[in-house]
């Protein structure tokens, strides 16, 4: 597609779709989704590195501000059949809560903000440190546990 046609799609100007593929401009978030839909693709395929070997598991900086540190990735996407559940989570040292599997299908996306969460897997311990994310299927048995000596919050995802 030529990016005058894009540009007519999309209702984006040709001068910052050119800006946008040089890497020259900051843009939108809004801007990034018309221009997704223009071309009939997801936004998370349109900012994925192409050459990503989870395709769920994205990662990307999709817009920064100004001020340096003002940012939002993108961290995951998964497909959802009815809804997706956000939760926010606070387990306190020694916490644990077991979870029963889900549905087939189904799948969680876990982000820890504070602390250090232990997913088990199964028997497989996972530690999550602040600022990193797991996703796993939650058709298997699971549970959330804090080993450390604060506070463990997160935000967890289902995704049915």
């Amino acid at each position: 597609m030529s990016q005058a046609t894009l540009a007519e799609k999309s209702g984006v100007s040709r001068r910052m779709l050119v800006a946008i593929e040089a890497g020259e401009k900051n843009v939108s978030l809004t801007t990034l989704d018309r221009v997704a839909e223009a071309l009939n693709v997801a936004f998370s395929d349109l900012i994925q590195a192409p050459d990503a070997r989870d395709p769920s598991r994205i990662n990307e900086v999709a817009w920064a501000g100004k001020i340096p540190g003002s940012k939002a990735v993108l961290l995951s996407k998964a497909t959802a059949t009815r809804e997706v559940e956000q939760w926010e989570w606070c387990l306190q040292p020694g916490e644990i809560y077991p979870s029963q599997p889900d549905a087939e299908g189904w799948s969680e996306q876990i982000y820890v903000f504070e602390g250090c969460l232990t997913l088990m897997l199964g028997d497989t311990p996972h530690e999550i440190a602040a600022g990193e994310f797991y996703m796993f299927a939650s058709n298997q048995p699971h549970a959330y546990r804090n080993d450390g000596p604060v506070a463990a919050r997160f935000v967890r995802n289902v995704v049915i």
